[in-house]
């Protein structure tokens, strides 16, 4: 009862406009349910290899910071609200499109264009977090934000492994792409573009490029090694669940929904927790760095299957750790600049994740196998920790500086 009480304060004070975007984000992303499955389907239903299958990943990071690029200058000629729901609409036209493209190419083509349209979004979207949210609810909108997505990428998964083994890939297609319409049609609906202008037209008229700004562009880095890493989880991760361990489609969604329904119990009672005891932020993230590492190096430790779970709960934590406050500390960097530049381009390092990630995943599983594949990956996180102590360094020593100026 007390858990559950808790539970329910974490999410009082936040604006009503960021409940109804947590609203129309959820539908989004339940809908997204062909991504977690785009490795095994291109695999199994159009018989492609793995360096292929690489390649078609990375045309999908291509689009992906294109469309990211793209969505950050939009938002700021024309807006966050226009951007989000031209997104959410032409996103669910290439979802039901993309069943009928076949061959190499198309595919690459398809699948790029499909993430320019629907990454446009992104940048958009934390934008419209800080027109909505007052400033010490960030932290918290951008949680409650996230508990959407991964509560849809929860439901998406575990209900699209169910269709697939009912109905096959091509009703997948077909539902990803109505949801993602039925979302614009919501948002339209129940989130008005005149409450959040004021502060977003203070925010634009304000410039200051963040490639100019050195200890964000190692913030970025990090963001992209990171990011790196976290998308195994849906291109090699589960090839490795089907091919090493067996698991069918409908099992891999679940293991998938277990990760996504964890962050909807813990993740807001876990931010509140930590803003109230003022833990450092960068303590935090050293501990979320060590657990992500955790859950790639314990898959070569053990051959039961059961320490799947234990490899997901080790990624689930670990994001719980990380990624609200790295994406905090990246909307605080931009305050008083050009939110929709310097969300681009936190939006842009995870698309670059996106076109090497999934890629570069493939070619190490392809030639090294996945054991050494895992301990490279868990090493990468650990590079992570030295560059936070060096970011760190950088924002102290930023501080110091402006402090003797304004002596």
């Amino acid at each position: 009862m007390r858990f559950f009480q808790m539970y329910l304060n974490s999410f009082r004070g936040l604006s009503r406009e960021i409940w109804f975007l947590a609203l129309v984000t959820f539908i989004n992303r339940a809908g997204t349910m062909v991504v977690p499955f785009l490795s095994i389907y291109l695999k199994t239903s159009q018989h492609f290899s793995y360096e292929e299958i690489g390649w078609i990943m990375s045309a999908f990071g291509v689009g992906s910071m294109l469309g990211a690029w793209i969505g950050g200058k939009l938002t700021g000629k024309i807006g966050f609200y226009k951007v989000m729901y031209g997104s959410l609409f032409l996103s669910g036209v290439f979802f039901i499109l993309l069943q009928y493209v076949h061959g190499l190419v198309p595919i690459c083509l398809a699948v790029f264009f499909l993430m320019l349209v629907a990454d446009t979004f992104r940048p958009a979207s934390y934008v419209a977090i800080n027109a909505y949210s007052s400033e010490e609810n960030k932290t918290r909108s951008i949680s409650l934000l996230r508990l959407a997505i991964n509560l849809g990428f929860s439901f998406g998964p575990a209900l699209g492994g169910m269709i697939i083994y009912r109905a096959g890939y091509s009703s997948l297609f077909w539902l990803d792409g109505i949801t993602c319409i039925l979302a614009g049609i919501l948002f339209l609906f129940l989130l008005n573009e005149r409450s959040g202008k004021q502060e977003e037209q203070v925010v634009i008229q304000k410039s200051d490029s963040p490639y100019r700004d050195y200890p964000y562009l190692l913030l970025m880095f990090i963001v992209f090694l990171v990011g790196f890493t976290f998308l195994q989880y849906f291109s090699t991760i589960p090839l490795y669940y089907k091919e090493v361990h067996l698991l069918s489609e409908n099992q891999i969604g679940m293991l998938m929904f277990m990760n996504g329904f964890l962050i909807f119990l813990v993740e807001m009672p876990l931010i509140k927790f930590i803003e109230a005891r003022q833990f450092s932020i960068y303590s935090i993230l050293i501990i979320s760095l060590v657990i992500l590492s955790l859950s790639f190096v314990v898959l070569n430790l053990f051959s039961s299957s059961g320490i799947l779970i234990v490899g997901m709960l080790f990624m689930t934590f670990g994001e719980m750790f990380n990624f609200p406050f790295v994406n905090s500390i990246s909307l605080k960097r931009a305050k008083g600049k050009n939110t929709g530049d310097y969300m681009a381009l936190f939006t842009m390092a995870f698309s670059l994740a996106h076109i090497l990630g999934h890629n570069s995943g493939m070619q190490l599983v392809k030639t090294i196998g996945y054991y050494w594949t895992w301990y490279i990956m868990g090493g990468i996180l650990l590079l992570c920790i030295a560059l936070i102590f060096w970011y760190k360094n950088l924002t102290q020593h930023e501080e110091h500086e402006l402090e003797k100026n304004d002596n």
